[in-house]
């Protein structure tokens, strides 16, 4: 019997409750479509914006988000063991400066109900030493994106391996 219970609960946990919002209202998707076609214009490295992208997911515990940003990131060129290092990015040597100004700003720009102050002016200026104005707000545009879709995601409980379209 409660083996029965666990493979309910689980199956519950690999259905979405309903179809993602942007899919239903697709004026949401044509401009998010947009938003991201700015974002990739911005002059920030494709994998910069791949690791922002799952740093953000990962401290949302987002699956869907982390899944598919973990694929792109290896479409883009990142190795396993950078991604593997994302979650730990302070502690490995395997980033550049500029990678990890751009991941101390998502961290503090995701865990802005930590502390709504997070992003200080010193990680401020830190980013900013290593991306001007238009990078910048590629960076903030791809957070921002990042952390609506985990959102979204985690509402509606979308399954990990979930495919948008």
């Amino acid at each position: 019997m409660k083996d029965n219970k666990q493979h309910f609960e689980m199956e519950k946990l690999m259905t979405a409750r309903m179809k993602n919002p942007a899919m239903v209202l697709p004026d949401a998707m044509t401009g998010i479509q947009n938003l991201y076609k700015a974002v990739h214009k911005g002059g920030v490295p494709q994998t910069t914006l791949e690791l922002v992208h799952l740093r953000a997911s990962q401290i949302n515990g987002c699956g869907p988000c982390v899944s598919s940003g973990t694929k792109a990131a290896q479409r883009a060129g990142e190795t396993t063991e950078r991604l593997f290092q994302v979650v730990a990015w302070r502690e490995s040597g395997l980033f550049t400066d500029a990678e990890r100004a751009a991941l101390a700003l998502t961290e503090a720009a995701t865990r802005l109900a930590d502390n709504p102050e997070t992003v200080t002016q010193q990680l401020w200026d830190d980013a900013a030493d290593h991306f001007d104005e238009q990078q910048l707000s590629a960076i903030i545009l791809m957070i921002s994106l990042t952390n609506l879709f985990n959102r979204i995601n985690t509402t509606i409980r979308e399954p990990a391996d979930a495919t948008w379209g």
